[in-house]
């Protein structure tokens, strides 16, 4: 027996299409049901990789009795908030109005027109400690909403009201200074963790994102501590358990706060993510762990997240055979029976001659974390991972969604360009092109593609991860369509995306189905925001296309969260690298030659050698007939037809060079703190 999401093409919604509740996909049927019915409307929402969606499916939705009262007393949506993050969006936020926290599953209830006037988390099927079972709370929520309308009615509006205001709320005004990243960087340093890294305690996520701020903070400022933070988070997080030692990738986070135990779903984003951190350190440290992880991560995401069309999947689950984590996790005698009498190295190497640390089992981590791996410990961890390939995999999420790769996208890109690794380069390029061309069958770019099937409208975030990829693209290859499809994108946002009267970007799009409010997220949480991401694609693409609007437009939204940023800065992390791109001199490199070319690729090398993330650099061939407008490429040619490197930094231009030796002494002459 099938319900109505077996015709969806979201993993998460399949999962639950064999369900005895009747579930529905979001849209109007549902609400006319309610309606007509006149029942509350059960919002549940939640991912493909989400343990404590599948612990409530399991007990609670596959459970014929629970299913009856669910299909008596209520219409039952079923949302993946991979695909609607605004649907997502609105009622967590309703949620962390009801209970000041929130979490997956979301499980929110809701007048007929859509308003929510009660919700909750995770539910047990029976009455577990302090919490409620789901039938109780079932039973309670039909009667209220029958027989205490008043209440429900009350709840409801004072919570829309809330949502709207929230979302309409006015913005300040405020020029942009040092001062807001110095009071950021003492407040990230008040919160740090001195002995394990990261910020605060268990649950313990990587949050990249205030890494990449100090990193910046630290190239202008020069405090040590600032790098310092970022070395010590990265050091220790690549030698805990929330790594994958043999195949590389990351979970989503540590229930601890040492990253020993994970939770062990890996996720595209956060990967990429983590994969751009360790890449922007390794170019300032130069310590040859930092590329071995940055490497690891991109290899892995090639090859377990990679469609074969070149697009990325969204995530591995953290369970295998309904136990989390048992795909990972090694007992002592397994290991000794597949290494012998090598196993002594790897169990010293990996943490294992310490003892069980998970459920009777090890989860492999790094006692010494300052090394890369010998050629012997790889051999051997190969070996284990041969072993393991061969164990039931986790369940993999296939949809592959327009956000998430744009963050793949970029990170390959700049590793490709960084590292001067082709694979990384060429994957990105890859996958850039499968993006643009099956999310954008009618020219208006979808959110979600999965078996040839594209569909949902675009949000702000596909937009801007999207073009800040297509960017770092162009950086790496020199191909000019990279730009002009990026442009377009950029037009695109604006006109679909920022209100003129309100200043500001909303979420999702001119053109989007009304809901109970125009949600607009500016908080940077597990993926930078869309706001702070269009904020950054608009800065950059504001020097690259020379257009004033872009850059007066991202300078008003830097402008209007002066006052919020110090003050909740791991809540805004992206927004404050932008700060810094904001507050930076501006810095251009044009490259001109064949960018395959040995000489170019000698000007390469020590471009990137010199970490400088707010300097732009684009390049072109010499006989580029396609090439995009531009002031940056006005009266730039290849000086006697070998590659040249055109360094123009605090509004003057150096000559135009072909030595590598003259470049990296303009490129330390410009930077900052010289």
């Amino acid at each position: 027996m099938t319900n109505r999401l077996i015709h969806e093409t979201s993993p998460y919604l399949l999962q639950h299409a064999q369900n005895p509740v009747d579930w529905y996909p979001w849209g109007t049927d549902a609400f006319a049901k309610a309606r007509d019915e006149n029942k509350p409307v059960l919002v549940s929402i939640g991912y493909a990789a989400c343990h404590w969606c599948h612990v409530m499916e399991h007990e609670s939705f596959e459970n014929e009795t629970i299913a009856a009262q669910m299909n008596e007393q209520f219409v039952s949506i079923k949302v993946d908030r991979e695909e609607r993050p605004d649907v997502d969006s609105i009622y967590m936020q309703a949620l962390m109005t009801m209970q000041g926290q929130g979490g997956w599953p979301l499980n929110v209830f809701l007048t007929p027109d859509g308003r929510p006037f009660y919700g909750g988390t995770y539910f047990p099927n029976d009455d577990r400690r302090q919490m409620p079972s789901w039938p109780r709370v079932l039973d309670a929520v039909s009667d209220a909403f029958h027989n205490r309308q008043d209440m429900v009615e009350s709840n409801a509006s004072s919570l829309t009201e809330t949502l709207r205001e929230s979302a309409a709320a006015a913005s300040p005004d405020e020029p942009v200074k040092p001062q807001v990243a110095d009071d950021a960087y003492r407040a990230l340093a008040s919160v740090f963790d001195t002995t394990s890294g990261g910020f605060g305690g268990a649950p313990k996520f990587p949050s990249t994102m205030p890494q990449e701020f100090l990193l910046r903070y630290h190239l202008r400022t020069g405090e040590p501590h600032a790098l310092e933070m970022v070395t010590h988070s990265l050091t220790q997080m690549a030698a805990g358990g929330i790594y994958d030692h043999l195949a590389g990738g990351f979970a989503r986070y540590s229930t601890d706060d040492r990253w020993l135990v994970p939770h062990f779903e890996k996720m595209l984003y956060d990967n990429a993510l983590l994969a751009s951190a360790y890449l922007q350190v390794y170019q300032v440290t130069g310590e040859p762990r930092f590329r071995q992880v940055t490497e690891e991560t991109l290899d892995y995401l090639l090859a377990d997240l990679c469609h074969a069309n070149g697009g990325f999947f969204s995530s591995l689950d953290a369970d295998s055979e309904g136990v989390e984590g048992k795909y990972y996790v090694w007992t002592v005698d397994e290991i000794d029976a597949i290494l012998g009498d090598d196993a002594t190295l790897l169990k010293a190497a990996l943490g294992v001659d310490g003892g069980p640390n998970f459920e009777g089992q090890s989860i492999l981590f790094r006692p010494d974390a300052t090394q890369p791996d010998d050629a012997r410990l790889k051999s051997l961890k190969e070996k284990l991972l041969e072993v393991r390939a061969r164990r039931v995999p986790p369940a993999t999420d296939d949809k592959v969604l327009t956000s998430w790769n744009g963050l793949a996208i970029r990170v390959l890109a700049d590793a490709g360009a960084v590292l001067d690794e082709p694979r990384f380069r060429d994957a990105a390029a890859r996958a850039a092109n499968v993006i643009l061309q099956v999310m954008r069958p009618e020219g208006r770019l979808l959110r979600t593609w999965k078996d040839g099937t594209a569909h949902l409208l675009g949000y702000l975030e596909d937009y801007a991860h999207l073009i800040n990829g297509l960017v770092s693209v162009h950086a790496a290859t020199f191909d000019h369509s990279w730009l002009h499809a990026a442009r377009d994108l950029t037009n695109e946002m604006i006109e679909l995306f920022w209100d003129d009267t309100d200043e500001c970007f909303y979420d999702v799009g001119i053109d989007h189905e009304q809901l109970i409010v125009r949600p607009r997220d500016l908080f940077d949480n597990a993926v930078p925001s869309g706001a702070s991401s269009a904020a950054e694609a608009l800065l950059r693409m504001g020097v690259i296309s020379g257009d004033e609007r872009y850059t007066r437009i991202a300078a008003r939204l830097l402008r209007s969260l002066v006052p919020l940023l110090p003050r909740a800065a791991l809540g805004f992390g992206n927004w404050l690298k932008v700060v810094e791109l904001y507050l930076a001199e501006p810095s251009e490199v044009v490259i001109v030659g064949a960018p395959t070319a040995n000489g170019t690729r000698d000007l390469l090398r020590t471009l990137y050698a010199n970490y400088q993330p707010n300097r732009t650099i684009v390049g072109m061939a010499a006989d580029d007939s396609a090439r995009f407008a531009s002031p940056l490429f006005d009266g730039r040619t290849a000086i006697d037809g070998v590659a040249t490197a055109y360094v123009c930094s605090g509004y003057h231009c150096d000559l135009p060079t072909t030595d590598p030796t003259v470049l990296a002494g303009q490129l330390s002459a410009n930077s900052p703190g010289t």
